[in-house]
Formats: C-alpha cells, sequence, structure tokens
C-alpha cells in the first residue's frame, strides 16, 4: 500500500560487514545518542514541537534503510529535499527551478509509481510528501538514476506543508493513492480524506486543478464519494456523478496488481477544484 507512513529513526545494531557497500544492502549502524540518522537527509522530526498536536492520518512503521538509499538520502536531499518544519512559504519556482506546474503528492510509498508518472510527463513537477525514509531515499534515488528534474521529496506533515508553507492557488493539482483506510470504525476520525482537509487542500489549489484519489478499500471508497461530492470547492468529472476509471497516467503498480488478482477493487475518483 502506497500510504504516508513514518519509518522508525531507531538506532539499528552494528554489522561487521561491507553492507554499505553494496545496493539494496540494509545498512546497520550504531549511532551517538542524539546523532542525526542522516547529518545531511531529512530530519527526524521538522517541525518539532511548533506547532499543535493533533490526531494523525498516518501511522508509525519500522523499516531498515538500504545503502542505496542512504546514499542517495545523504547525496541529494539537500538538491532534492524539503524538510517540512513550518516556519516559511515555499517558492516553488525556486524550488524546481522553473515555472511549470506543480502537482502534489501525498504518500508516495517507495515511489515507483511517482517516478513513473514523473518520466511520463517531464513538463509537471511532483512534489511527493512522505514520512517514510527508504522511501524517500528510494524515489531520490530513482530520480537520479532516470535523470528526473521534476521531482522534489517533502518530508513531514502534509498538514502542514499545505497551511503553513504553500501559497494560495499555487498546486496545480494533488494526489492522493492508496492512503491507509483506517478500517475499524473507532479510527475513521484519521482518515485523511474529510470536510476540513479538503477545505484546506481547495484553498492552495487553482481553479481547475484535479484531485485524484485511488483506495482498494471500498467502504472508504464511498466515503470519499461523498465527502468530495458534498464539499461545495470541488465538482465530479465524471457526468454520473460516481467513480473514474483508472486514468492512464496513474501507473498500476505492484501492490494494486496483487489486490486485483485477489478479487479486490481498485476505485478512481477525479474531482476538479471550481471557481467561488
Amino acid at each position: 500500500m502506497s500510504d504516508f507512513f513514518n519509518a522508525s529513526d531507531a538506532p539499528q545494531p552494528e554489522h561487521s560487514g561491507e553492507a554499505g557497500h553494496h545496493p539494496g544492502v540494509s545498512v546497520r549502524h550504531t549511532r551517538a545518542k542524539g546523532e542525526p540518522r542522516f547529518p545531511d537527509g531529512p530530519k527526524a522530526d521538522p517541525a518539532g514541537s511548533h506547532f499543535e498536536r493533533r490526531i494523525r492520518s498516518f501511522q508509525p512503521r519500522r523499516s531498515r534503510v538500504t545503502a542505496g538509499q542512504a546514499d542517495a538520502l545523504q547525496r541529494l536531499w539537500p538538491k532534492w529535499g524539503l524538510d517540512i518544519d513550518g516556519q516559511r512559504v515555499v517558492d516553488l519556482p525556486e524550488l524546481f527551478g522553473n515555472d511549470n506546474p506543480v502537482v502534489l503528492e501525498i504518500g508516495f510509498g517507495m515511489g515507483e509509481a511517482t517516478a513513473q508518472m514523473a518520466a511520463g510527463d517531464p513538463g509537471t513537477n511532483i512534489l511527493g510528501v512522505d514520512v517514510h525514509t527508504p522511501g524517500q531515499g528510494n524515489l531520490l534515488n530513482l530520480a537520479d538514476q532516470n535523470g528526473l528534474s521534476n521531482v522534489r521529496v517533502a518530508n513531514g506533515d502534509a498538514i502542514i506543508l499545505l497551511r503553513e508553507m504553500l501559497a494560495p492557488d499555487s498546486l496545480d493539482g494533488l494526489r492522493v493513492y492508496f492512503p491507509d483506510p483506517w478500517p475499524k470504525k473507532r479510527h475513521h476520525k484519521r482518515r485523511l480524506i474529510q470536510p476540513e482537509f479538503l477545505s484546506l487542500a481547495a484553498a492552495r489549489l487553482k481553479p481547475g486543478a484535479v484531485v485524484h484519489c485511488a483506495t482498494d478499500w471500498e467502504p472508504y471508497a464511498e466515503q470519499m464519494l461523498e465527502v468530495l461530492t458534498a464539499h461545495p470547492d470541488f465538482e465530479n468529472t465524471q457526468e454520473d456523478g460516481g467513480f473514474a476509471p483508472r486514468p492512464q497516467f496513474r501507473p498500476l503498480t505492484r501492490f494494486e496488481g496483487q489486490g486485483l488478482d485477489k478479487g479486490h477493487v481498485v476505485n478512481d475518483l477525479l474531482f476538479r477544484r471550481v471557481q467561488r
């Protein structure tokens, strides 16, 4: 699932082999207390305690970083990374080095689909947000290997990015693919696609910009459809008011293919930001 997860920054046990020299091998290194995991990479908690505590739409996940991912984080983060500290408004043309349209993707997982979309549409900039360190490193590595200069990786809470660091009408699209469905009823309040989130997103999206969601959890798909349909800032691009066919630009991911093989139903939603 391509979800907006958080990676653990706990120290890893020391490894006496040559793992650091072989891509695909997990990095294991004992760090001193307080030593940053990647001195030149993403911060563990970029926003710190500057903002109020709230119910989060993402959850922690432990996962090791490979040597290739670690190398990409160290080399490329200063160039292509953005820590979401909430302390400034980001100049998107300066961040990307051009005035091309910018699409925000929340929760890119390991970044394979993001890299494919960036390669297929080099005239569109993609700002991917996640807190999963291995995924951040993997996407940076894919961008570097494939010469994708239209990808930037943001580390931290997407809500803080939208609310504090992006200017009104600065985004040309929003993508939320396979977010955590929080299936238990008592956890539904943690789902990302809620009226309050859509109002915040609408304030940052240009009129005509498209919100594109996809999920394989049918109850969540129904809720997304209901919430988006009811929101005054968005209109369904489908004349029948229902779900949309998967557009060609959204790759069929390995995870999605496995789900389809098991009989899962994947629903896409495409809603347009209306002029008010």
